[in-house]
């Protein structure tokens, strides 16, 4: 465990009161590499919420640079920001928020030929990305490489996420298999999204990385949350793995990465 400094436990206070959680959990988290794929609207709460819980190392990949649409759900870039690497934009906020952790940047796009080595040195990988395309590349990545990581998808008022543990629940493709026809599902620039339904969800899913660290309470594994925030509902649908899944199940089909072609929901516009 941690020999925590006078700092740290003023700072942690909060989640080392947990009784649940403790310094030990503390210990956990502090220890953890949380890597965050998207640093737009579902990475950037995501990434402030790990970063005030001390998560040891968070890495960030984002190719993109702050547009002025962005700031009306990615928390984590201010209006000086407009034009900056996003990942170098998120990091000076999340070392401001704390100083005592690690950030790793990756100033790129996640395909087929990187990600495997991006993902390989990171515990859990929260899924920020705003296509279907990179959501199938990194639910097949973190399978093939026996990564857990939080799935996360918005659009409008509407929220979606689980979590998957590779050889122990159902993964993305279990429950979707395949992305949907081109054009069937309108883009957030089209349809829109409210800002704080990014803040709702991405919240959920730091919540998901820091359970997972820590070992406290039971993860979103074999179930699918969702939620309409204009309603307020949310509804919880159990799924099990698939086994004709073709990337986790008993015969996979899927064993080498592939870039879909299929990008649906351009939250960046």
């Amino acid at each position: 465990m941690i020999d925590f400094t006078e700092e740290q436990l003023e700072r942690y206070s909060r989640n080392i009161l947990l009784q649940d959680l403790g310094p030990e959990g503390q210990s956990k988290i502090m220890e953890g590499k949380v890597l965050v794929i998207g640093t737009g609207g579902l990475g950037a709460p995501v990434s402030l919420y790990l970063a005030a819980a001390g998560v040891g190392t968070i890495g960030l990949v984002d190719s993109d640079v702050v547009d002025l649409s962005n700031l009306q759900r990615q928390v984590v870039h201010f209006t000086p920001d407009v034009g900056t690497p996003k990942v170098d934009s998120a990091e000076a906020k999340l070392k401001a928020l704390n100083p005592g952790i690690e950030i790793k940047k990756y100033h790129t796009f996640v395909v087929a030929d990187n990600i495997r080595d991006i993902i390989r040195e990171y515990d859990f990988v929260i899924d920020g990305t705003d296509n279907f395309s990179a959501k199938f590349l990194i639910n097949d990545a973190c399978i093939l490489e026996n990564k857990p990581y939080s799935h996360g998808g918005i659009l409008r008022f509407d929220g979606q996420t689980m979590t998957i543990k590779p050889g122990e629940s159902a993964c993305y493709r279990c429950v979707f298999n395949a992305p949907p026809p081109k054009n069937a599902v309108p883009t957030c620039s089209q349809a829109g999204v409210l800002g704080g339904v990014a803040g709702m969800l991405g919240t959920i899913q730091s919540v998901e990385a820091m359970k997972y660290l820590s070992g406290v309470g039971e993860l979103l594994t074999d179930n699918l949350l969702t939620f309409n925030a204009a309603s307020m509902n949310f509804r919880k649908v159990k799924f099990k793995k698939n086994p004709s899944c073709p990337v986790c199940g008993e015969n996979p089909s899927i064993k080498e990465l592939f870039d879909e072609e299929q990008p649906t929901c351009d939250l960046k516009k």
